[in-house]
């Protein structure tokens, strides 16, 4: 037993230091380790299969909208950011650039990408010729670099994993609808794939994509009631168009400049659900991304017939796409359900002697930790519907927490008080960005996004007449 405690205890507390919290979970369940170079992670299996089922369900959702796969370099000139002015203002202190290869200077410096308008507006160019190639919609899954300096695994690298999809249309009104409908993808597959009950909205201007018209986030509240922004999608109209000439003949005969989009989100969603989810036991996954959706124990496992039972369990649950594990370690059972709650395991089923004599296993859910006993017999449908069951749970939950952690404010102090115990706050806006940056000073809290169709009388900061109601919160 102590063996089994010191494993929890390994743990920080959850309530009172959540970011060492975070950084024991992701470490011990081996979901990254620190890479030589600082700011950057090494993604182990157990992570990466988290990325595997997040990559699967998006990218189905993509082909549904008639995206296609794609893959650009890694290495782009340096010119082709001065083509966009505010595009390589904005990313400019992030770039990290190659000089020297093969024991030379290059003639030109080369970015390693901090994200593809550039290179990928450059490749439009040449494919597209005619209204005929439109509309193009194209995504790729792939690494960039932004050389952080403060950095966190998941959530802030100096390299990580993303899909980044880009659109070109022949209107304004179809790139926007473009923007908007991948928008609304993201947030059906946080909240019915992760389980991540998000806002949606517009950002303002200060918090808007370098070079895009108008960007819009995709915000979900973290355990200690800050945001993480888990996903963008941006209008870029013709900035980039026209900065790297993507023109079509339409079909009237004239030649017209395009109108583009862009979108991502980066394996900073595997930091939203350890955050969103997690307790102070570990990880809490959703099962519909999670790398094991099943374990099964085996109680008094030297008994005759345990294993042979465990095995054949184990075998219909895989026939029926049930991602299981069956751990028939030498650990003891306690050391196992230990291990297996801090790693998340939505299902764990405790199979022994009794339990088959009596044609039944006992079922635990990690979300709420609750047991419940199902026939031997009908051992599939049962976990197929438990799964069902910790998945829709999982969503109820979190937006419970997250409706009951909004509050309204009129004044700065209220801003102030709303964020410092942990909540989204809303409160009129009239517009200026000395407001803006007012609550950054005084509440080190930033706009996340309108708070769309709402109204209020006054701005919260200086009182003046609100033009917008705004979503300020802490955020990583």
């Amino acid at each position: 037993m102590a063996k089994e405690t010191q494993f929890v205890e390994q743990i920080a507390d959850i309530e009172k230091d959540f970011p060492q919290w975070y950084t024991d979970v992701v470490i011990k369940t081996k979901l990254v380790d620190y890479g030589p170079v600082k700011g950057t992670m090494v993604i182990r299996p157990y992570g990466y299969a988290i990325w595997e089922n997040i990559q699967k369900e998006l990218d189905a959702r993509f082909k549904k909208e008639g995206v296609e796969n794609a893959y650009f370099p890694l290495l782009i000139p340096m010119s082709f950011f001065t083509k966009e002015a505010e595009h390589v203002e904005g990313f400019a202190p992030e770039v990290a650039v190659v000089t020297v290869a093969g024991g030379e200077k290059l003639a030109e410096p080369l970015a390693i990408r901090p994200t593809s308008e550039t290179i990928i507006g450059t490749m439009c160019s040449k494919w597209i010729q005619s209204y005929r190639d439109l509309p193009l919609k194209i995504n790729q899954w792939c690494n960039v670099m932004r050389w952080e300096k403060t950095t966190r695994p998941f959530l802030r690298t100096s390299e990580f994993l993303w899909q980044e999809g880009h659109t070109v249309h022949t209107t304004a009104e179809e790139a926007e609808a473009s923007t908007m409908t991948m928008l609304g993808v993201y947030k059906e597959f946080a909240e019915n794939c992760l389980a991540i009950p998000v806002i949606t909205g517009r950002k303002t201007e200060k918090e808007r994509f370098a070079g895009a018209v108008a960007t819009y986030g995709m915000e979900a509240m973290m355990h200690d009631g800050k945001s993480l922004q888990a996903g963008t999608s941006h209008y870029l109209g013709q900035n980039f168009a026209s900065a790297f000439e993507i023109k079509f003949l339409d079909k009237d005969g004239a030649l017209k400049t395009a109108y583009t989009s862009s979108w991502g989100v980066s394996t900073r969603l595997i930091g939203a659900i350890i955050m969103t989810h997690g307790d102070s036991r570990g990880l809490v996954l959703p099962p519909v991304v999670a790398p094991v959706q099943c374990v099964i124990v085996p109680i008094a496992a030297r008994k005759g017939g345990v294993l042979e039972a465990c095995a054949k369990l184990k075998g219909e649950l895989e026939a029926a796409g049930i991602r299981v594990v069956l751990d028939d370690s030498d650990n003891s059972p306690g050391w196992k359900f230990n291990e297996w709650e801090m790693k998340g395991v939505p299902v764990r089923i405790e199979l022994g002697p009794r339990d088959i004599e009596a044609g039944k296993m006992l079922c635990a859910r990690r979300d709420t930790l609750e047991k419940e006993e199902y026939p031997l017999d009908s051992a599939v449908s049962a976990v197929e519907g438990l799964l069902a069951r910790v998945q829709k749970d999982m969503l109820e939950a979190a937006r419970a927490r997250r409706d009951s952690r909004i509050v309204y404010a009129e004044n700065m102090d209220e801003i102030l008080r709303g964020v410092e115990t942990g909540n989204f706050v809303k409160a009129g806006w009239c517009g200026c960005r000395e407001c803006e940056d007012k609550v950054k000073e005084v509440a080190a809290a930033t706009a996340r996004v309108y708070a769309e169709g709402e109204t209020a009388e006054k701005c919260a900061v200086c009182g003046k007449k609100a033009e917008h109601v705004i979503i300020f919160a802490r955020a990583y």
